[in-house]
Parts: structure tokens; sequence; C-alpha cells
């Protein structure tokens, strides 16, 4: 008889060990994935055309709250755990759920995981979300180009929709963004790169992806999310660190993991960190990974209009995952406006609508910040309506897409834009310079 499982996921990491691992197994047998940290994407099913003849009626995907049913009421015999930056205890105390229900427990690791490209690959990662991935990923990209080479980013999975018709996606414009129908979290993570004239790819099935991916590209960059590991085999890692959580390198899953591989170390925010996060920071490498070569960047803020923000009332808009399960209580829009002399940064839990109540009952360590939730239709409708509905003079968007374009903002506005700049010691350029020259010796361009 096949070994029964339900894998643990969050609509991403869970669907590529899937693929990779289990959907030609006639050994095991998926019962289940069970879906976390995102809202609304439970209660779909994983289709048949992405689960393979095995599962010709595709794998239900219900709530994780059903885990401990389904440990009682179905012989599950192995819990597969598959998402990202959770604590250490929160895994164990997953896992001693499944121990109890007399179930085995798995991590599955990197060999079994990780896809082999025909190019060179350069996967950027990070120990926690929202520790500045996107930004790196845009700065070496501009290092590539820089060199004649040319760059395809394949993303982090974030298929939030329709699985099937989500299988492979590639962005090389906002009419592809819209034609895909793309949440706030997607856009931006995909609408930066676009508007460098990058070619983005995401979706669900990374095998297919990286066939089609690697076709156009010198080199691939792989945009991790969360702080989870690469899908690809990467020539060069990139992990940040982030001061302001300093400690949290080696307390989070699999962020720890992912330092422990690093090649190079960035320690971001060092502009907006203390002397002694840096330091605690710069410790953890040290002992963790001592090979990697270390590199302290700071956030390169910027608003059009800074001046407007000098004594108003204003209400800051942050980056949604990175103040959620990223656990940040403030991002880019909090620094511009003190920065600015802002008179106040109003409150928003008052006014918080809908499922935005919910977000700040779940996550209660979020205080003068609004996160930019948006996963779906009725959920970007809850932010406009609070946006909307806090009294102030003005909203600090600090979220990498445009917000303005998808909803119907009340107040006068500004953009905060943040970008990588490097800070002490040892630049980018130099630290992955020779790297680079040994990945592409020829430096033959596919421009």
């Amino acid at each position: 008889m096949p070994r029964t499982l339900v894998i643990m996921g969050a609509a991403g990491r869970d669907f590529h060990n899937f693929n990779l691992v289990f959907r030609e197994d006639p050994a095991h047998r998926v019962l289940a994935f069970t879906a976390a940290q995102i809202p609304d994407i439970a209660e779909r099913r994983y289709p048949p055309e992405l689960a393979g003849p095995l599962y010709p009626e595709g794998i239900p995907i219900v709530a994780e709250e059903a885990l401990e049913s389904l440990l009682r009421d179905q012989q599950v015999d192995v819990v597969v755990f598959a998402y990202s930056d959770l604590s250490h205890i929160q895994v164990m105390h997953k896992a001693s759920l499944a121990l109890a229900r007399g179930a085995d427990f798995l991590l599955l690791g990197t060999r079994r995981t990780q896809l082999i490209a025909s190019c060179p690959v350069i996967s950027i990662g990070a120990v926690r979300t929202g520790c500045g991935k996107s930004p790196t990923t845009r700065a070496v990209c501009d290092l590539l180009r820089a060199q004649g080479l040319l760059p395809v980013v394949v993303r982090h999975p974030m298929p939030y929709g329709d699985l099937a018709r989500q299988a492979v996606q590639r962005f090389a414009s906002h009419a592809d963004i819209l034609a895909m129908n793309c949440t706030i979290e997607e856009r931006e993570e995909y609408e930066p790169l676009v508007d460098e004239g990058l070619v983005v790819y995401a979706g669900v099935d990374y095998a297919a992806i990286l066939r089609q991916a690697q076709t156009e590209a010198d080199i691939l960059i792989w945009d991790g999310g969360n702080n989870d590991l690469p899908f690809f085999r990467p020539d060069v890692h990139i992990v940040l660190l982030d001061p302001h959580r300093a400690g949290h390198e080696r307390l989070y899953y699999p962020g720890e993991s992912n330092l422990l591989c690093a090649d190079i170390a960035i320690i971001a925010k060092t502009d907006s960190a203390t002397p002694a996060q840096i330091a605690a920071v710069r410790d953890s490498v040290t002992r963790l990974r001592p090979t990697a070569d270390l590199v302290q960047a700071r956030t390169a803020i910027e608003v059009e209009g800074e001046e407007r923000i000098r004594g108003k009332r204003v209400l800051v808009v942050e980056d949604g995952p990175s103040l959620t399960h990223g656990g940040m209580a403030f991002g880019a829009a909090t620094l511009a406006a003190r920065r600015a002399g802002a008179a106040d940064i109003v409150d928003p839990r008052p006014y918080a609508c809908g499922s935005l109540a919910q977000v700040y009952a779940d996550y209660p360590h979020l205080e003068q910040v609004l996160p930019a939730m948006g996963y779906g239709a009725e959920q970007r409708r809850d932010l406009q309506a609070t946006i909307n509905a806090v009294p102030c003079d003005l909203v600090l968007f600090a979220t990498p897409s445009d917000l303005t374009r998808l909803l119907d903002i009340e107040h006068p506005s500004l953009r905060v834009r943040y970008r990588y700049a490097d800070g002490d010691g040892p630049t980018l350029a130099q630290v992955l310079g020779p790297r680079l020259t040994a990945l592409t010796p020829e430096r033959g361009g596919k421009t």
C-alpha cells in the first residue's frame, strides 16, 4: 500500500515539493494540501492538469486548521512541512502534533527539491521576510546588464488564483500582469522589475518554468519569497539579514539554513539600525557562515515631493507580507515620515474595515502602520475603505506597486520608493564581480 501524505503549505513550496518528489511516485499518495499565511487560498483543488495521472480528480486544498481532523479521521503516514518564515518553535509545535497522532514529520532538503539549470543561477534569499530581497534583485540585474549580460528573473511562487492557468507565467509588460489578474502582493514583486525592462517568470510548475526561462537568459536570477530556500540550484547564493530583527537569523525556518549556505551575506538597512544591532548580525554571520563574503547595505529612500510631508498627519501604508508573517512593525514609509518631519503618524486600527480588522487581530504587533493587503477583490475593497476612513492629511505608500492604479484614494498621496545602496566596506559589485567572471568567462550576451 502507498504511504499516505498531507503536505502543509502556503500555495508555493508545497506545490513545488509535490511536483518534484511525489507527483509521479506510486509509493506515496497525497491526501491533501493544507494552506496557511495567505487568505482565501484554501477550499480549492490542486488541478488534475498539474497533479498528474495518479490524481485524476486533483488534490483538495484545505485550511491548516483541518490538519488535526485529517490526522484523526484518516490514516496519515507522513506530514510534509513545506512553507517558510516560521520560528523554529512554531515548526516543532506542528511536528509535535503530527508525531502525537502517529505520523512522521518530514522536511525535504535541497538535494531533492532544487532544479539544475543549463545556465548560471544567482539566487537572492533572506533570513526573514522583508529583509530587502526585491531591491537587491534589481541591483544585481543592473550589475549584470552593465556587463553586457541578459538576466531573466524567476520569482518564488505566488499562485493565488487559477492554478492551471498560472502553471507558467511570463511577465514582460503591465499588460501581462493585468491579463493574469494579479493580486497586490503579486504586483508588488513583478511591476518594479517589468518597469526596468526585465522579464519575470513565476507560476506553479517550476520545471516547466525553468525549461522556458533559461532559453532567453545569460543568467537566471532566483528572486526568493519569504525566507525560503531557492528552487534552482544556485551558483552564487546571496542572503540578506535584517539588523532590526537581530538574532532572528538563528531562530526562523528555513532562514537559518539560507544563511548556512550563503556565498554572499548582506546586512541590510544599516543606515537605520544601531551599531549594536549591526554587530549582533555580523556575529551571526561570522559564527554560522564564516566563508561568506560580507556586505553592508543601506536602503535609499526617495520621495518626490517630500517637502509636503512636514507638519502633516500622515497614514503610512507598507508592504503587507513584510509586516504580517515577516513580523516587522514599520517600513520605508514610516522612515520617510519621520525623516521629513510629519506632525503625526495616524494609527489606522480604529478605522480598519472588514478583513483588515482581522489582520490587526491576527498580528497585534502592528500599530501605526497599515499593511497593503490585497489578496483578492474583497480585500482590496477593504483596504481602499480603510485608507479613505483614516483622518489624515496625506497617505504615504511604500509599496513597490503603485496602488493608486488599483484603488480610488480620496486623500492626497505620495509614493515612497526605496532601492539598494552600498554601505560601509566592500560593495556588492566588488564581491560579486570575481564570481561573475568565473561564471561567464566569455561574456557572450543574448542581447
